[in-house]
């Protein structure tokens, strides 16, 4: 029910006036309208309470990227990678505040479909005709720097430092930005929200960003490995592939589940609000926003132990062993695909996505060794492999009445809308993503590439082999992450000291 439902209209109170007297009525409606200005408000902040929540939770899946790269790089470049994911957010808030939310979101009369121009430096927010707000500019910046942060990932242990500083201001500052434009501002070319001339009139459904996060992230870091080239050691003089473990299995698992936590805030809380009926059905029972929330949230996990348990028996099958690490990285590729449908899907379909998603992984993984690519987190393989495969996932899985709920009609007033290819929906839908993989694919390479290359051959991208052999923490941060003496059972950690007891010696 709207709060508008509480107010008094001309009729209403021409009505209220054959049974009460000019004075009693008036009273009656002020005080009705005080009842829903203050539903209003309280609706207000209970929606932006949700979406500040979310947030926060999307914000926190920095420090599950910051241990799950930790653990996956060498020890002698554990304080390196965990700056870089400190500064992809320190300088991708800067950045994000200055250009890239304009560029995201920025609307007006001049408003174009392939770049925002308005909101600059924050300028104009709050901003009640589009319904912006300062909570709505913090929520998209934590997806902003989950972008950077997927990129780190493919460049680590051989990248200087100045390079993590420059790629990640431009990538949160502009590539980004212009791609969540195209899909996720009422104005944007792709976007299923327009007016207006909806692209095979359906637009794009990339609700959480599986093409928008995912796939510009792993491009990039694609395109800033291959440029960079495999790290020293990764692959012998014949060719052959020489497996660089990581360090701490138990970062990486650590890492895994608070990125799993923060998912729950990035799929569910796309939805912005929560306080949205939807329908009033029998005995009094409401569905609303809140049950497609909750759905949401079991389609992200169905998804994401679909592809783990895929991936356990799936490598054991093709190396014989039961590897953690792997299980790790196909949950992480099951999140990833299943972020572009999860509000569109049945909870089956999540199944099929996490379960498919696994094999995208193993098979880009393989396709990498061939190649001779190195990825040291195998992030371009597992977000931008599994994020494609996520946003055609949803153009074949998506439910008519779950598209409704998330995008409403079609503005020309027709009841319905394009929906999943194995649904019944027609292919409409599935054009329209493969067209959002092509142009996302083509976007970023043509400004991150050029991006890197210049780096390249400013000599500003590789450390040099002496930094790479001895560590980057000891050539360019100034000391070690942890130091173990076996003589004396004791870890020196840095800035700490953690002495053996005396039974365990």
């Amino acid at each position: 029910m709207s709060t508008s439902d509480y107010t008094c209209t001309a009729p209403e109170l021409a009505a209220l006036q054959h049974l009460l007297n000019g004075t009693a009525g008036d009273f009656l409606c002020n005080k009705l309208q005080a009842v829903s200005d203050h539903l209003a408000a309280t609706g207000r902040a209970v929606d932006t309470t949700y979406l500040l929540f979310s947030a926060f939770l999307v914000f926190a899946m920095q420090l599950g990227f910051a241990m799950l790269c930790a653990g996956s790089v060498r020890a002698k470049n554990a304080v390196n990678i965990m700056l870089t994911n400190v500064l992809d957010a320190a300088a991708g808030g800067i950045f994000y505040y200055l250009f890239g939310f304009a560029f995201a979101f920025g609307r007006g009369k001049h408003s174009t479909g392939f770049i925002g121009h308005y909101f600059f430096g924050l300028t104009s927010l709050p901003n009640a005709n589009y319904q912006y707000d300062y909570a709505y500019f913090l929520y998209q910046w934590a997806f902003a720097i989950a972008a950077a942060g997927i990129t780190s990932g493919s460049i680590a242990e051989r990248t200087q430092f100045a390079a993590y500083l420059i790629y990640s201001s431009i990538l949160t500052g502009f590539v980004y930005p212009v791609v969540s434009h195209w899909v996720w501002s009422p104005d944007g070319w792709l976007s299923a929200s327009k007016a207006s001339g909806l692209l095979f009139g359906s637009g794009v459904y990339d609700f959480a960003g599986s093409g928008v996060v995912h796939m510009v992230g792993g491009i990039a870091g694609l395109w800033g490995a291959l440029i960079e080239g495999p790290r020293i050691g990764r692959y012998d003089h014949d060719g052959k592939p020489t497996a660089i473990r990581g360090h701490s299995a138990t970062l990486v698992v650590l890492g895994t589940f608070l990125l799993w936590f923060g998912w729950y805030g990035f799929n569910s809380g796309s939805f912005v609000k929560i306080l949205v009926p939807y329908s009033i059905g029998g005995g009094g029972y409401v569905d609303g926003q809140w049950t497609a929330i909750g759905r949401t949230a079991v389609t992200t996990t169905l998804a994401g132990c679909s592809a783990a348990l895929t991936t356990l028996f799936g490598r054991r099958l093709l190396t014989g062993h039961w590897n953690v690490l792997d299980v790790c990285n196909g949950l992480l590729g099951g999140f990833a695909a299943i972020t572009g449908g999860c509000s569109l899907v049945e909870p089956w379909a999540a199944i099929v996505c996490g379960f498919v998603s696994a094999w995208v992984l193993i098979g880009f993984n393989l396709l990498a060794t061939k190649l001779r690519y190195d990825d040291p987190l195998e992030a371009a393989q597992l977000h931008g492999g599994c994020g494609a495969w996520g946003i055609i996932f949803t153009a074949l899985f998506a439910k008519e009445e779950y598209v409704l709920q998330a995008y409403g009609p079609l503005p020309n007033g027709k009841s319905s809308r394009p929906y999943g290819l194995f649904m019944g929906g027609g292919g409409r839908l599935l054009a329209a993503h493969v067209i959002q993989i092509l142009v996302t694919a083509g976007w970023v390479t043509a400004t991150m590439a050029p991006v890197f290359y210049a780096l390249y051959k400013l000599n500003l991208l590789r450390i040099s082999v002496e930094e790479e052999m001895a560590g980057m923490d000891v050539t360019s941060h100034g000391g070690v992450a942890y130091v173990y003496h076996e003589g004396e059972g004791q870890i020196h950690a840095t800035g700490f000291m953690m002495k053996a007891s005396p039974e365990s010696r």
